[in-house]
């Protein structure tokens, strides 16, 4: 079988709708000890720098107390880091401050529930990782997966799930995918732990297509059309 052309390649992504729900955002960190917020310094475009010194994981120095990879793990305990997020928003809750700390009590409670959103769920915590150098893969076109098999696999699940009849139908793609993602998280570990960059960045854009299966088929309903964000 020959591969398909550049221009069957745009035409694949164009298909698979863009937009993703799943966009890190640049903010600046607090200070945990006053909340007033630190600036963080702006990455330039594929600047593989090492990440700035104030971050999600500074807010969790128990269950994350190397940091970020590839000093630290990527694989995360999140037992432990929800245990940590709870102390943290008792703490930060603005019913434990006067009035006239609530608004900064507000800000950094969002903050906390920001961090710990992002680091619990390998996509936005790869995602993340890859913003702190500067790598935003929604805008940064050579962040594209030029993988035709890749594509095409991505369109025929689509297509099988829009004709599936019955939920029962989908059970063995749910395991199918499962597992794709299981993979996909272990190469990104891989890839963060050995600074590398350029795999990381391959690897999350790939998992975005995994997770965005496992959304069409957990939300599926009979004829309701199928819309992979990439």
């Amino acid at each position: 079988m020959r591969p398909p052309s550049t221009a069957t390649l745009s035409h694949l992504r164009a298909s698979l709708t863009s937009g993703a729900t799943t966009r890190p955002l640049h903010r600046p960190a607090p200070c945990l000890s006053c909340t007033h917020y630190i600036p963080s310094p702006t990455p330039s475009r594929r600047n593989h720098t090492q990440p700035p010194p104030s971050t999600h994981y500074h807010f969790f120095p128990n269950s994350l107390p190397s940091g970020p990879p590839p000093q630290g793990r990527f694989a995360i305990d999140l037992s432990s880091l929800k245990k940590e997020f709870l102390q943290l928003q008792a703490r930060a809750h603005p019913d434990r401050h006067p009035p006239e700390n609530k608004n900064k009590a507000q800000a950094l409670s969002a903050r906390i529930n920001e961090a710990y959103k992002t680091l619990q769920n390998p996509l936005l915590r790869a995602q993340y990782l890859l913003s702190l150098r500067g790598i935003d893969i929604h805008e940064d076109e050579t962040a594209k997966v030029d993988d035709a098999e890749l594509l095409m696999e991505v369109l025929e699940v689509r297509e099988r799930i829009e004709e599936a009849e019955s939920e029962e139908e989908l059970v063995e793609m749910k395991d199918v995918n499962e597992k794709r993602i299981e993979e996909s998280v272990r190469v990104l570990e891989e890839a963060f732990e050995g600074d590398d960059v350029e795999g990381a960045t391959t690897e999350a854009v790939r998992l975005r297509y995994w997770v965005n299966i496992k959304e069409s088929l957990d939300g599926w309903e009979k004829g309701k059309p199928v819309v992979l964000n990439h």
